[in-house]
């Protein structure tokens, strides 16, 4: 398969385990880059089902398209292994790297550590995702990756779901994305997940609020996500970065 028969590229994916891990990890950042006109994707690796409140799949992935409308996202797939059941195997190493390669991203999104007292499926996605972004550059397995043609993702970031300020891991450097003016669009893209967050679980929304007020804090602008490149940031433009 050639590129001229692959469609148009994407600047970034995110990637999460569940529908929903994406808008309350990184739904900010999302938001503002595709008001900026790019080209955003979103992977979920499972459909998050089931739950206490949902009916089943069908229902939690409308409420994701919905969300994706609303971020501005202008593509979204599930891979459709199985939640409560994801692992880190050859099998989805391989589903997500084909996804990388079919859409070519300069930046891929994952989650950035594992949620003690919640699900070990974002554990086991951050070393799914760090392997995908590995195995879409790997030449001389085309059987493998059906003819895809080899894709290296220049950058790697991340995002967290702990509340509060993450810890970042050894090698992974902080990096503050002012979402000020895409907040409220983050907190409407959760709000389209209503089998997760019935009206008993309102206190999400200003959670979600407080979080990105304190991360907008540390970085002086009035509203935050807190991602981590695993490259140290570089520029030869020192100014600009500092006064955008």
């Amino acid at each position: 398969m050639t590129v001229e028969h692959l469609p148009e590229p994407l600047d970034v994916i995110a990637v999460g385990a569940h529908p929903d891990d994406v808008e309350i990890g990184c739904g900010g950042t999302l938001a503002l880059l595709a008001a900026q006109g790019r080209r955003v994707g979103i992977v979920d690796l499972t459909d998050g089902e089931p739950t206490p409140r949902s009916s089943g799949p069908e229902e939690r992935l409308a409420e994701a398209a919905a969300a994706a409308r609303v971020l501005g996202v202008v593509h979204r797939e599930n891979l459709g292994f199985p939640n409560r059941r994801l692992f880190d195997s050859f099998e989805v190493r391989v589903a997500l790297a084909k996804v990388f390669r079919r859409w070519r991203p300069r930046v891929v999104i994952g989650l950035g550590d594992g949620t003690p007292l919640a699900s070990p499926d974002h554990a086991q996605a951050v070393a799914i995702t760090e392997a995908g972004v590995f195995y879409s550059r790997l030449t001389k397995w085309d059987d493998i990756f059906a003819g895809l043609p080899v894709h290296a993702v220049p950058q790697l970031l991340t995002y967290f779901l702990v509340a509060g300020v993450p810890t970042l891991r050894h090698g992974h450097w902080p990096l503050v994305i002012d979402i000020a003016g895409h907040l409220e669009t983050k907190v409407a893209a959760i709000a389209c997940y209503a089998s997760q967050f019935p009206p008993e679980k309102a206190h999400i929304y200003p959670r979600v609020r407080a979080m990105a007020e304190t991360a907008g804090i540390m970085a002086g602008c009035a509203a935050g996500e807190v991602l981590a490149s695993s490259r140290m940031p570089c520029t030869s433009d020192p100014l600009g970065m500092l006064f955008p």
